[in-house]
């Protein structure tokens, strides 16, 4: 693929879910979070953020990594699982989005634009988003939604409509877990995005919930829908990377002047987070991709996880050359690492690393390698190295293996949307996968492995780099090998 990189990065910079949670200390007001635009309010208690957060923090590392250990065993099942459970069939499917700042109304033409979808609610806090929202929905010919704007809790009437099949939810991070718990209990699918949760508890409820209530609960990851990313997991499950031993993602995106620009987001929900957190605080970019060449939770599992993270200086100097005196900024403190550096072992002994970075100028990149005993491929730029085709050394070039393309891409050679296309290949894919009454290509349990680094790596750079143990999700049935994204073109 020759895509330009501006046609290819970026896929959540618009993103309404990345707010919230934080240091020492009561979770805000409902009142005093605007979560359209993610205005983030005081933050949640490190404690609940799961795997040895508190432990490592009051006492110890060898405490740490035991509160790691008994948190990452599995919690005994009350319900059957949810792998591989089909979506009822739909020949239409009622959609309802809650949350209509940057991402929810980038993605809402894309949903307008799938054959057999409607839009029927949409939910928001500020009238005016709502309203325009409405407009767009009218104006594909479809017929007014309805709309939810009375508060923000107005979302707890938008699930419980008995005409939705689907919810969508694109709001700051601190909302995820009440609004996909919501939605599961009024008995609806839910697509929520990254991460899914900010503690580990909630992860693990989200889980349950999609078991007890037989609806499934998605990790809406549009990179896992990337072209490259898709050309790369078919070239690895035809064996032509070799048996895998390696592979590396990241999200390393200059957020800089984005966070501190006082209009693009309404509050400064994504820079607060840098007074929270420690870790990778936006891991599924990089771990969707990476997870799905390596068969995470279909036929291996991650184990453990250990990080480390550089000093927090970049927003600070930025903040010092940028903004005036009397800047609500100058009164936060900044202690999320300019960047993250996390190694993930599999229970196969492969590795995977990720790296997390919006506060240092350098191109975007979310790294994208994998490796094998036959080669390898690197993005950033694009490149392969694999026997016999290559030599001598020299990269070979990876657009003469077109031929490898996902079927969705070759049906969809310039889909609409941005951030090269994949929002609407990834939403085109669940919608056929309703419509047909197929499985999905992901489900909870991947939804709660790609979230969980936000925690664990928090907690391991603050034991100074204890490995944390991952938790296994699916109980046990990770074993078995399942398709995932690199699934058969539908016959039906």
């Amino acid at each position: 693929m020759n895509e330009a990189p501006s046609q290819r990065h970026e896929p959540h910079e618009h993103d309404g879910p990345e707010d919230g949670a934080g240091h020492e200390g009561p979770r805000p007001s409902r009142r005093s979070v605007l979560w359209t635009a993610g205005a983030a309010g005081a933050g949640l208690g490190i404690a609940g953020l799961g795997s040895g957060s508190a432990a490592a923090a009051g006492t110890g590392q060898a405490a740490g990594a035991a509160t790691a250990a008994r948190e990452a065993e599995a919690p005994r099942g009350k319900h059957k699982t949810m792998i591989g459970v089909p979506f009822e069939r739909r020949a239409t499917v009622r959609v309802g989005i809650i949350g209509l700042g940057n991402r929810g109304m980038g993605m809402l033409p894309l949903y307008l634009d799938i054959p057999g979808v409607r839009v029927v609610a949409v939910c928001d806090p500020v009238k005016d988003k709502a309203a325009k929202a409405v407009q767009l929905v009218t104006g594909a010919g479809q017929p007014a939604p309805a709309v939810y704007s009375k508060g923000e809790n107005d979302f707890e009437n938008l699930v419980e409509r008995g005409d939705l099949d689907f919810v969508y939810i694109a709001t700051p991070w601190d909302w995820h877990f009440e609004m996909a718990r919501a939605a599961l209990l009024a008995g609806k699918h839910v697509g929520v995005e990254c991460p899914a949760a900010m503690r580990m508890d909630q992860l693990w409820d989200l889980v349950d919930l999609s078991e007890r209530t037989r609806r499934h609960c998605m990790q809406v990851e549009n990179c896992c829908y990337g072209r490259n990313e898709m050309r790369v997991l078919r070239m690895a499950h035809a064996g032509r990377f070799g048996k895998l031993l390696h592979a590396a993602g990241a999200y390393n995106h200059d957020l800089r002047q984005l966070m501190f620009d006082p209009t693009y987001y309404e509050g400064p929900w994504r820079r607060l987070w840098h007074t929270r957190l420690r870790g990778d605080l936006y891991p599924t970019h990089g771990f969707g991709p990476i997870a799905n060449y390596m068969d995470v939770n279909r036929g291996d599992r991650v184990v453990r996880m250990s990080s480390y993270g550089t000093p927090a200086l970049g927003l600070a100097e930025y903040r010092a050359a940028h903004m005036p005196p009397g800047d609500p900024s100058w009164k936060e403190s900044y202690i999320e690492s300019d960047r993250t550096f996390s190694l993930l072992q599999t229970a196969k002994g492969r590795v995977l690393r990720l790296e997390h970075d919006v506060s240092t100028p350098h191109p975007y990149s979310r790294i994208n390698s994998l490796g094998g005993t036959k080669g390898v491929f690197e993005d950033y730029p694009e490149r392969i190295y694999i026997e016999p085709d290559q030599s001598n050394d020299q990269w070979g070039d990876f657009s003469k293996y077109a031929e490898w393309d996902h079927w969705l891409w070759k049906e969809h050679a310039n889909p609409p949307g941005g951030h090269g296309g994949m929002d609407y290949i990834m939403l085109f894919r669940i919608m056929q996968c309703f419509q047909l009454g197929l499985v999905p290509d992901f489900d909870v349990y991947d939804a709660a492995t790609w979230s969980a680094p936000v925690m664990l790596s928090h907690a391991s750079i603050k034991a100074k780099g204890e490995p944390q143990e991952f938790p296994d999700f699916t109980r046990g049935l990770w074993r078995k090998p399942r398709q995932g994204v690199d699934s058969p073109k539908p016959t039906a």
